[in-house]
């Protein structure tokens, strides 16, 4: 037996979970990110996987970094990380020195998506698109159990499909993106807009944000929606429709056997996945002539990255 450290590398906070193989995390080790700097925020990495390796009772035989950027393909060298300004960091070379075991990167969505493959809720299937709603829309795509990772590592940026030429403005300097409609952020704006219309029907929505449209928050369209509120089921019906339509142009490109649905939206459950899965079926290319791909929830929740990065970098270390 041996165990794995997966690592979330993220803009605020490094959290690092010790992973046997058996996909369980038996222990955390959490620190805040230093300033944008690599080799300080490396150094940070460092220490955390040395407290989780003091901790083992078995080997770690390798460390896996899930960060929220463009890994180049032998999984070495972070090319861009945006929330972290890194450009072109030897993560591999650095860590691998300094800690004496097999060290991995890989793009934060690929490995949550490779956790859930493996461990969660796609372990079923060997054909899986993972599509993370939460600010924006992220994703990793399994095919024939094989990442899906493109000749430069920059693949399944699935957020950035075009669903509405011309239409909003996104931050990757493109118009239409599918996370600008599909998104939790979106999600919010079309609340915040429904509810300014709509005042007399939104009463718990608003009260909940203070009384205010602009006061709206993510957690109060889900918690009014669970509740009952007709304008924040309005809002996710909306918000689920554009996943649905979403997924129908990835079912013509991919033909996943199932999606799975993660990050913080993913917890209305049936209140976004209904329409999602109407709005599939009414887009599915060929109609009703091929099977529709299953829409599921993704099950190993905000450990999936961790799990993911650490069986990653254990199949390295083999």
């Amino acid at each position: 037996m041996s165990n794995s450290i997966g690592v979330d590398v993220g803009g605020t906070k490094i959290l690092a979970g010790l992973v046997d193989d058996s996909g369980h995390v038996l222990t955390t080790a959490r620190r805040p990110t230093p300033a944008q700097d690599p080799a300080a925020v490396l150094a940070v990495v460092s220490e955390v996987v040395r407290e989780l390796m003091a901790q083992s009772a078995e080997p770690v035989v390798g460390v896996g970094l899930g960060i929220a950027g463009q890994v180049e393909n032998t999984r070495s060298t972070v090319l861009w990380a945006p929330n972290l300004r890194w450009s072109r960091v030897e993560v591999r070379a650095i860590l691998e020195s300094d800690l004496g075991v097999t060290v991995i990167a890989e793009n934060d969505a690929n490995a949550a998506a490779w956790g859930e493959f493996v461990y969660g809720a796609g372990a079923d299937v060997d054909d899986l698109t993972v599509v993370t709603v939460g600010t924006g829309i992220g994703g990793g795509v399994i095919v024939g159990g094989t990442m899906l990772r493109g000749a430069t590592g920059g693949a399944a940026e699935i957020g950035h499909i075009t669903v509405v030429p011309g239409g909003r403005p996104c931050g990757c300097g493109r118009l239409g993106c599918w996370e600008q409609y599909g998104s939790g952020t979106a999600l919010v704006r079309q609340a915040r807009e429904l509810a300014s219309e709509r005042r007399a029907e939104a009463s718990l929505l608003l009260s909940l944000g203070n009384g205010t449209p602009e006061g709206i928050q993510g957690v109060h369209v889900t918690q009014a929606a669970l509740s009952g509120d007709p304008v924040a089921i309005e809002a996710f019906r909306i918000c689920g429709e554009w996943i649905g339509t979403g997924l129908a142009d990835l079912t013509a490109v991919l033909d996943p056997a199932a999606f799975v649905i993660s990050g913080g939206v993913s917890e209305a459950g049936e209140l976004l996945l209904a329409p999602a899965r109407a709005r599939l079926a009414e887009q599915m290319p060929g109609g009703d002539l091929r099977p529709i791909p299953e829409i599921r929830v993704a099950s190993l929740g905000t450990d999936a990255g961790l799990i993911g990065a650490a069986d990653i970098a254990r199949l390295a270390a083999v």
